[in-house]
């Protein structure tokens, strides 16, 4: 490794960084993060503090689990790679896809797709929805349906289906045949409905019209987040993924459920789609797969659209997608680990207190400061505060205040994640009470500073 010199100075001279602007990041360079233990992170500086964002919503099981180091590591001396295109396969991806049948068996999951990552998955499913209706002889269907506010991925096709302009805007003309539909965001909403229940129906309202407006029989797809993360953490009231599922069923629509965030655990349950009681046609996973420590994704379907394609013509019905990383042996490996791990310490069961404590605690919070406007989470370890500068008009705060909160929330010990105006929180699921504790005080100093900037 270069010393401390050569770091600093190259540090962004050289390598865009994703979700930010190369100049600024030349001008105020970011951490460098050097090592991380169980839950808590150390930058180059020698600063620990406690991850609060778990690497980027994935980092489930902490940075301590040896089972996944050991996974990779003897994965690759026996065999760091090999396709898995048509005619070759390997022994973790086979031996993955039996586990991740088993695991999500409740959901009505059966066959899994794997992938580099989410927006890979987010990909796969779009295509496979197409495909699917083609096969079924409904070649026509080839609209996307999803929810503003939502996140989706990166790809074209996710980033066609992403509900926040903020992704979109500097990329368009993005991909025809995209609608996007009002999603249940009690704090702001076109309808100034604040009453769960009635929102959910306006917005299950708002999809039949767009339905009917748009033809039944030309939509492929819905794809939804069972709670909404890079948008701001939005939990939808608990009727709304059922009802949308009825929705999709009357009209013939498949249901992508995107669990990239709230798959293996973090909701409290194994999936977002379990939380609600739905089973969905697909559902796209990531991150919590391995807890970020290899690149590797999947995308699920059920047994119904399972049996479309493995009956379908060979010319319809054949899958020609793909990618080099597909069912990386490398990825498996390390995914049975994380998942074996995940069940062994049943993170889930962690994930639903320790979410309630901090969702509390942050309420105690906006009761204290004009600066929160609106705290949501309560569903496991995914959380947002998001910031105003007048609670009655629910004016957006300005992004320097909302740096203010976070740069003064890293130095009292804790990562947080800047979101539009929101501050954002998804802890590794095995945080214990005394680091949720942690976090709470480094937020109170972070609030704190931005009323007063």
């Amino acid at each position: 490794m270069k010393d401390d010199n050569f770091l600093k100075e190259n540090n962004a001279r050289h390598m865009w960084h994703p979700m930010a602007h190369p100049g600024a990041m030349q001008d105020h360079p970011p951490r460098i993060i050097s090592k991380a233990e169980g839950s808590t992170i150390t930058d180059h500086d020698g600063n620990t503090v406690v991850d609060g964002v778990g690497g980027l919503w994935c980092v489930n099981v902490g940075y301590s689990c040896d089972p996944i180091k050991k996974a990779i590591a003897d994965q690759v001396v026996e065999l760091p790679y090999y396709s898995a295109f048509g005619g070759t396969t390997n022994e973790p991806a086979i031996e993955l896809s039996y586990e991740l049948r088993e695991m999500f068996a409740p959901d009505g999951m059966a066959r899994a797709f794997f992938t580099s990552g989410g927006s890979d998955a987010v990909e796969t499913a779009l295509r496979l929805a197409r495909q699917y209706h083609k096969v079924k002889g409904q070649p026509q269907r080839t609209k996307f349906l999803s929810l503003k506010k939502g996140y989706h991925g990166t790809h074209f096709g996710g980033a066609s289906v992403n509900g926040n302009n903020r992704f979109r805007i500097n990329y368009e003309p993005l991909m025809p045949g995209c609608f996007h539909l009002p999603t249940p965001y009690a704090y702001r909403n076109p309808f100034d409905e604040t009453d769960p229940k009635k929102l959910g129906d306006l917005c299950v309202k708002a999809a039949i019209d767009e339905i009917e407006f748009q033809g039944p029989d030309t939509i492929a797809c819905f794809i939804m987040e069972p709670i909404q993360g890079a948008g701001g953490v939005i939990v939808p009231p608990e009727h709304y993924m059922p009802e949308m599922r009825q929705v999709t069923e009357k009209y013939g629509i498949l249901m992508i459920a995107d669990e990239v965030i709230t798959g293996f655990g973090r909701s409290g349950d194994w999936s977002g789609s379990r939380h609600w009681g739905v089973k969905p046609d697909m559902m796209t996973m990531a991150k919590g797969i391995t807890s970020g420590y290899f690149p590797f994704g999947a995308c699920m379907v059920s047994e119904a659209v399972a049996e479309v394609f493995e009956n379908g013509d060979p010319d319809m019905a054949s899958i020609f997608h793909g990618y080099t990383y597909s069912a990386h042996p490398v990825g498996a490996a390390a995914a049975l680990a994380c998942i074996r791990e995940s069940q062994r310490l049943k993170i889930n069961e962690n994930a639903a207190p320790r979410g309630t404590q901090l969702f509390e605690g942050l309420l105690k919070l906006k009761g204290k400061y004009d600066v929160i406007g609106d705290v949501r989470g309560g569903h496991g370890l995914m959380t947002g505060l998001e910031f105003v500068t007048d609670k009655a008009s629910k004016t957006p705060a300005p992004m320097a205040m909302l740096k203010t909160a976070f740069e003064t929330t890293y130095e009292a010990g804790a990562m947080v994640r800047i979101g539009g105006n929101n501050l954002l929180m998804s802890p590794p699921l095995v945080i214990t009470e005394a680091e949720i504790n942690t976090i709470l005080t480094a937020l109170e100093a972070g609030v704190q500073a931005a009323s007063s900037a």
